[in-house]
Order: C-alpha cells, then structure tokens, then sequence
C-alpha cells in the first residue's frame, strides 16, 4: 500500500498552527493540540429548492424528460389541450416545434432534454419521438391510456411505461420500449393511474403514489416482476418525479388535503422527506436526478401554472467569504461597479474622499500600488481585466464623460462618452463594453456600447438609477440595485444586447452593492446601503432569482468587486466612521477536522 510520502511527495508536517494555505487531502500534525487534522470542502447536508425560469405558456398534465440543464415539456392543458413544446437550458424556456396533436395527460420518457418519447394521452395509444428538433409518430402502444408513470430517465430507445387510466378506469398494464414498438409485460401488483416513475433502464424501475384514492404504495421492478417496496410518507398523486429505480425524488402532487409542496427522497430501501417546493403544486412535470432536479408547470389548486423549481441536492459546495490583504488606501467609491478582473488578478481604480488617482493592483495575495490614472476620480465605470481595462466617466467634482485605457503598463485617454455619467455601472470589457445608468439626470436610464474606439447609445433600462451594479458581457448583462435614496431599489433588469427585460427581484433592497459574475446565469450581489444601514448580506443569482447565503465579514457599501460568481473579491469601500482597506474573499468554504486515531 502506498503511503502518505508516495502519494504526495512529502511526509507529514509538523505546524504550532494551521497552514495558511492547506490543500485539499493535506495532512498535518498540530504541535500545539497534538493531533492530526486535514481541511475538507464545505458541503450542504440537505437538499432545496429553489425558482427556476418560467415557461413561457402556463399549463398542467403534461409531459417532461431531460436533466436540469436540458429539458423539456410537452402538451399539456390550461383549460384545451396544447401541442406546445418548450426546452429548458438551464435558466430560461424556449418555444420549440410543436406536438404533432394537443394532447394532456401524456407521459414522457428520456434520458436528455434532445431525445425522448411523449407516450399516448386519454383514449390515445399515440408514441411520439423527438429527435432534438422535431417529434415523428412512431409505434402506438398496445393499449391506449393515459397518466401514467415511466421508467423516465431511460433512453428514448427502451423504456417502461406502467399504469395509469383507461377510459377513467385504473390499470395495471405495464409496456416495455424498445426503439420501434411496445412490448406488454408483467402488471404492476396496485392498478392505479396518475402515478409516478423513475428508472434508467429496462430492467430496473421504481412505480410509486398515484390513485384515485391517493395511495401510498410503491414497487420495483427488477426486469421480470414487481415487488412492494418502502410506502412514500404522504399518499399522493399527479406529482413529478426524478432519478432512478435506487435514488429517486418525487415532488408535489395531489391529495384529499389538496396540492401540496412535499418532497421526498428514495435511497433504495426508504422515503425521506425533504425540504418542501416553494409552492403548492400538483399535476407537475420534471426530471433529472436526485442530485438535480426540475419540476415544472403543474396546478396551484386555483390555475395553471408556468413555474419552475430546481432541486440541489445534499453535497452542494458552500461558499464563503475569507480575509484578503488589505490594499494600501482606504477608499471609496473606487469604481462604479462593474466587471474588472478576477479574484486573483485586479485592479483598483481611482477613488473618492477626497478623490484620487490611485491605483493598486492584485495579485491573489497582496496589493501593489502602479501607474495612476491621468485624472483623479471616483464613481467611474470599470470594466476588464488587469492588464486591460477601460474605466468611463466618473466623477472629478461633478460627472465628466472622458475616459481612459490601461494597457498593463500605462493609462492612455480615449474617446469620450456621449454624456456624462458618474456612479453607474458597466460590463464586458476594454473593447466590447456597456455602460448603463448613472447620473446627472437624464442620464439614470441612458446606455451606452463601446467598441473599442466609438461610443453607441443603445436602449435606455426600464427603470433610471444610479448607484447599481452588474455581471455578464456588454450583449449579455444584468444590472441590479441601486437608487433611488435613501432606501435603494431591489430590480433587477437583464440585456440580450439589444433591449431590457426586468427579472427576479433582490430579497433586499440597496445601493451601491458590490456584484461579481461573468454570464447571466450566475452572480452574486454583496454589501450596498439601505437607508442608514451597511449591509453585508450575499445574494445568489441562478439566472431566474437572487437566493441569500453567506454574509460578508465587513458591512459596506460603494466597495470595489471583481471575479465570478464561485471566486469573487470584494475591496476597499466605505464602513460606519470611514473608509476601509480590507479586502475579502469569496470561495467554497473549508473545514479542518481533526483525524480520529483511536
């Protein structure tokens, strides 16, 4: 067996107290406490829910298949039945080509959000199979019915589906898939219809709930009969579902009681309740797998609905904020929140009280002070990386439009702005950058594209503010926070390049937050003001809505930002009594454990 040396170069080290920097699977030896330890990663411990993109057409009784970041949904009712067909990648949903008929009650089966099969639908035999573009019919079931559950996860080339309804009557049937036509096999033991499945294969596969009465009953299938296995916690029916015949998750559904939001989780021998959906939701659709899910569409007990949730389950990285090197001024208002460099690799530009031309820049472990900016100024636009940056207007006294460029080695003016714009906020970067918002008025709506050399005004935001910030590309952007004082405003506003469109809300509302992301599909917004109070709460964006987690270790507000959404950097800004030099650090935070040797 090899030993620790072989395998990483070195023995054990001897330490009075913790290395600065341990890796991952390091092990060390604590002189002081005489024990061994090693640093593990931070992980959740149990799963959630959280909101998704909406469909764009709000309907229930429906089909789906594919995984968290390629689904799909199909047919459907919202009072008529629909051929709508919409593909999920991740954050928003797409129309795509229709069913060949509008069907509800349909069951879906398919491995990827490109390839699957819509299954029959009341008083249907109908097979449908979508090819990533375009359903063709193909070989009709044996037996027509409809809500019934599948082996979900398998390929759209073999399947299982089981139960369900026939002219209102509950079945037992079952029907197994293999590319070109159905096969009857062995019958479930409870018939029942509006029951769920899971399964990757045709020879294992996890039937479960369904109804009328709701029941709790579930049963496995091993490729040649069914067994009761484990009772579900809460009998229901109509509910979405998840994973495999070993690992499965189902979600919401129907009772006596009505729609409900509980979720559990199958380990292969028992249900575990979860953590519950975000709303009461039954008739849904989903999959994917215990690890990530979706459930979408479904009935509230009032309407339809478009909704979407996503399920992380346990073992998800949590992230955290850590103490950085200090720069060398304290400062303010040293950039006008944008995307300028990474966690390891940034820059701070300029600066207010008094205003400054300062500028230092980091290295992942400390900060040096380089070639000031030819004008001293605060509340400017800054966007790029280290060694190539633009930072835009800003404020000298009162609000200018010039601009200057960093090269990695010098500051160079370039070509103005069109207006004057002090404290708003920018993405992208030296030569393809967007400026958005500021002040003086009118200039709180007003955007502005850059090429490289010219200046363009694009569409102005829906909502004019200042004091914002933002992530993502100058044709890719998303904007939140910001003014008006003293409360500050929590909208959000997201830009595909050519226009705005206004999205989830922050849970709180600010100015002058930092904000670190490189797409719209994941940001994360931390510190601002809101009236009197400095803020240090994080927010997460999954590209659909903000989710509070870990809190910052300083509140403050007008700080500088850089990095992405998992590796970010928050510098310098303003604390109650004055401005600070503390710099910190976002990443997956750490444990260190000590080894049991007993």
């Amino acid at each position: 067996m090899a030993d620790y040396k072989t395998i990483h170069g070195t023995l054990v080290r001897s330490y009075t107290t913790d290395p600065d920097n341990p890796i991952e699977g390091q092990v060390w030896y604590d002189k002081t406490n005489k024990v061994l330890q090693f640093q593990v990663p931070n992980l959740t411990t149990a799963g959630a829910f959280r909101t998704g993109g909406n469909l764009n057409s709000a309907r229930q009784s429906g089909g789906g298949f594919g995984i968290f970041t390629a689904a799909l949904m199909f047919g459907g009712t919202d009072g008529s039945n629909r051929a709508y067909t919409e593909a999920y990648n991740g954050i928003s949903w797409t129309e795509v080509a229709d069913l060949n008929a509008a069907k509800q009650g349909n069951t879906g089966l398919g491995a990827t959000g490109t390839a699957g099969l819509s299954v029959a639908a009341p008083g249907s035999a109908a097979t449908e199979l979508w090819n990533g573009t375009s359903w063709t019919e193909v070989g009709d079931l044996n037996t027509a019915r409809d809500v019934m559950g599948s082996s979900q996860q398998s390929p759209s080339t073999s399947g299982l589906v089981f139960g369900g309804s026939i002219t209102g009557s509950n079945s037992a049937l079952h029907e197994s898939w293999n590319g070109s036509s159905w096969t009857e096999i062995a019958d479930i033991n409870t018939a029942r219809k509006s029951l769920s499945g899971s399964g990757d294969t045709t020879t294992a596969a996890l039937a479960f709930g369904g109804g009328p009465p709701s029941v709790a009953v579930a049963e496995l299938w091993n490729g040649s009969g069914w067994t009761e296995v484990g009772d579900i916690n809460t009998a229901r029916q109509q509910s979405a579902s998840a994973g495999t015949s070993t690992s499965a998750l189902l979600m919401g559904g129907e009772n006596s009681g009505g729609r409900v939001a509980v979720a559990e989780l199958w380990n292969g021998s028992s249900w575990a309740e979860q953590n519950d959906l975000n709303a009461n939701t039954g008739a849904n659709a989903g999959g994917g797998t215990t690890s990530n899910a979706l459930s979408y569409a479904g009935n509230n007990g009032t309407a339809s609905v478009a909704i979407t949730e996503e399920w992380t389950g346990a073992g998800a990285a949590v992230y955290a904020w850590s103490t950085g090197a200090n720069t060398n001024t304290p400062a303010r208002a040293n950039r006008g929140h944008g995307t300028q460099g990474t966690q390891t690799a940034a820059l701070a530009t300029g600066g207010g009280n008094p205003v400054i031309a300062n500028v230092e820049s980091y290295d992942g472990t400390s900060w040096t002070e380089i070639a000031d900016l030819n004008v001293a100024k605060h509340l400017a636009i800054s966007i790029g990386t280290n060694t190539a940056t633009l930072v835009a207007g800003g404020n000298t006294g009162s609000a200018v439009k010039t601009n200057e460029s960093w090269n990695g080695t010098s500051w160079t003016e370039t070509t103005d702005m069109n207006g004057e714009k002090s404290t708003g906020t920018g993405t992208g970067t030296a030569t393809a950058g967007l400026a958005v918002g500021g002040t003086p008025s009118p200039t709180k709506a007003n955007c502005e594209i850059w090429d490289g050399s010219s200046w363009t005004e694009v569409a102005n935001l829906n909502s004019g503010r200042y004091g914002l910030n933002s992530a993502g590309t100058s044709t890719d952007g998303l904007v939140f926070a910001g003014s008006p004082e003293p409360a500050g405003v929590a909208l959000t506003e997201l830009w595909n390049g050519s226009s705005w469109t206004e999205v989830g809300d922050l849970n709180t509302a600010r100015m002058q937050p930092g904000g670190s992301g490189t797409s719209t599909g994941a940001a994360i917004a931390f510190g601002g003001l809101n009236h009197a109070t400095y803020h240090d709460l994080t927010e997460d964006w999954n590209g659909a809505s903000w989710s509070e987690i870990a809190d910052m270790n300083t509140a403050r507000f007008a700080h500088g930002a850089a990095g992405s959404a998992t590796a970010a950097l928050a510098y310098q800004g303003s604390i109650p009594g004055g401005d600070t030099q503390a710099t910190e650090e976002w990443n997956q935070g750490q444990t260190i454990k000590t080894v049991d040797t007993d």
